[in-house]
């Protein structure tokens, strides 16, 4: 024990906890191991943040990702190293794609034998290297001494715009290293990009000029709700990105939501003088490879200066944070008493109705799935959904959301991760008692990659529903296979659990749609369920939706040939 005049001593991994705790983290995710039990073991002491145990790497790397973006906070992921750095290297690839602020700690190999090739146990060559082209940027601990300079300079470039994963590696020597516990624990600042006011100016000049301008909203105005809604009284027409949902509530008759590519929009955006662009990449899905004719003249926002230009050409282009941009040109504009013309705002609307009836008709009996969830749900839910046919489909568009971090999805396209990230949505909706039952929807053809996630579901007991779809196979190859291979199916029928005996076996509640009439009470059973549920939706026995999704538009492809028979 110390003497009473000594500075008490703290192992760095406590060091690490206490810095965690200074920055708003409630929960992390992570696999304890020999590698990272100086971190978790001050977790454990401390008592301060829930720690949750996965089973694996990867569907941990997905928890805290959808945790960081359904509380608009730092998410936390603890993995050990080697292997398991390089298992949540998908994660922090989906992570990177939808620019969420995760800051993933990986424990490392003692120094005295790092980067010497001597086949250390769970050492991998060049982790750092792999870590910084999956992460925004990667760092690594030499010495106790800077343990923490280097952690905060990885949470504040984790948190600065464009935000996304950082990856720091803390070998295990430095974790058990005592030290006193510094005095300043206090995260770095984020500096917040502030636009030239002659770069508002001339925006501003440029759009008083319209009086059908548009406004598309991407992931990084999803902090922005309040200047939106500025602009929206002067008579902007609202569009977004499948990342800005709910920026602005999906109810709004001034919106479009994400109904951004439908033919009817596409005719509509040529009526209109003008488009704003803000905090979004303009995605190939999303803007049909890049052919989706827009408004002219096209006008960019970005905090990534990298952005102007970038898939689109456009006629200005606005650096700086997207609230501050939107403030700004708000302010200006306001000033002018500049109004764009009320029949803008009636013609998005007929719009809307026209696809989202055309979306609903194509749905056929999965219809009444899309209207019955959203009125067991209500408005305050999270909303995460995996690759699957039905996402693609609806999913994306309907169930409607009302506030930007209410919806989470696999951006990047990796299947299977949608029921790890309800985990971690449902663990941030415990700790910030947001009161938001998690809704997760998923294909079985992708469900059963993270299927260990589902005893870390139990045991934790998150309040979420699983709407599992289940077509026994891989659909939406399938209808890729009808509409560009000639109907030849190949590797897209899947051996398939009996889910009822699986949730029965992890003490899931479990219920099966096979009727249609059964919907309504099987769905309020569910959602009244406390903690989680898995609804089973058994297509095969329900039916095909009436308009088949087959993958993202296709421009200028031919179908593809059958082979030949070879010739002697």
């Amino acid at each position: 024990m110390p003497e009473n005049n000594q500075t008490p001593m703290v192992t760095v991994g406590a060091v690490v906890a206490a810095f965690l705790e200074q920055c708003g983290v409630q929960a992390a995710f992570g696999v304890i191991s020999i590698h990272n039990m100086p971190i978790l073991d001050a977790f454990s002491q401390r008592g301060k943040v829930r720690f949750v145990p996965a089973r694996g790497e990867a569907g941990a790397g997905n928890m805290a990702d959808a945790y960081a973006r359904s509380t608009n906070s730092l998410g936390v992921c603890i993995t050990s190293t080697g292997p398991a750095a390089g298992n949540i290297a998908g994660s922090l690839v989906e992570a990177y794609t939808a620019g969420a602020p995760l800051l993933h700690i990986t424990g490392q190999i003692e120094v005295p034998f790092l980067d010497r090739k001597m086949a250390y146990i769970h050492e991998a060559p060049e982790q750092l290297k792999m870590l910084e082209a999956i992460s925004k940027a990667a760092f690594r601990v030499y010495s106790a001494e800077n343990a923490l300079g280097v952690l905060k300079k990885a949470v504040q470039a984790a948190m600065t715009a464009p935000t996304g994963p950082v990856s720091i590696e803390i070998p295990i020597d430095v974790q058990q290293t005592l030290i006193p516990m510094p005095a300043d624990l206090r995260p770095l600042p984020i500096v917040v990009a502030q636009p030239s006011a002659a770069a508002l100016d001339q925006m501003a000049e440029t759009l008083a000029t319209k009086k059908r301008p548009l406004l598309w909203l991407g992931g990084g105005a999803r902090h922005a709700t309040a200047a939106v809604k500025r602009l929206q009284k002067l008579g902007f027409g609202i569009v977004t990105s499948v990342q800005g949902r709910g920026i602005v509530p999906e109810d709004d008759a001034g919106s479009l939501g994400a109904y951004n590519i439908q033919k009817p929009v596409e005719a509509f955006y040529q009526s209109c003088d003008a488009m704003l662009v803000v905090g979004s990449r303009l995605r190939s899905n999303e803007t049909l490879k890049y052919e989706l004719k827009l408004p002219q003249p096209l006008l960019r926002v970005d905090v990534d200066a990298a952005a102007d230009g970038r898939c689109y050409a456009n006629d200005l282009f606005v650096w700086g944070d997207a609230k501050a941009v939107l403030e700004g040109l708000a302010d200006r504009l306001e000033a002018k008493q500049w109004q764009a013309e009320a029949a803008l705002l009636q013609d998005l609307k007929k719009v809307h109705e026209q696809v989202v009836a055309q979306l609903r008709d194509g749905l056929g009996p999965y219809a009444e799935l899309v209207r019955e969830l959203q009125d067991v749900a209500g408005t305050n839910f999270n909303w995460v959904r995996d690759v699957t046919v039905s996402n693609s489909t609806w999913g994306n568009r309907e169930l409607r959301v009302f506030s930007p971090h209410q919806g989470v999805h696999a951006t990047g396209g990796g299947i299977g991760q949608g029921m790890p990230m309800a985990i971690g949505a449902a663990v941030g909706a415990a700790v910030t008692n947001s009161g938001r039952k998690t809704l997760c929807l998923a294909g079985d053809g992708g469900f059963i990659l993270n299927l260990g996630e589902l005893a870390t579901m139990v045991q934790e007991q998150c309040d979420m529903v699983i709407v599992l779809m289940n077509d026994q196979g891989y659909g939406v190859i399938k209808n890729i296979q009808v509409a560009q291979y000639g109907a030849r199916h190949c590797y897209v029928d899947l051996h398939t659990p009996d889910y009822a005996q699986l949730c029965a076996s992890l003490q899931l509640p479990h219920a099966r749609l096979q009727k249609l009439e059964d919907l309504p009470a099987l769905l309020s059973q569910a959602h009244a369920q406390k903690g989680p549920f898995m609804l089973e939706v058994d297509m095969l026995s329900i039916g095909s939706f009436k308009t088949q999704f087959a993958g993202p538009p296709v421009n200028k492809l031919d179908q593809i040939p059958a082979l030949q028979p070879a010739t002697a």
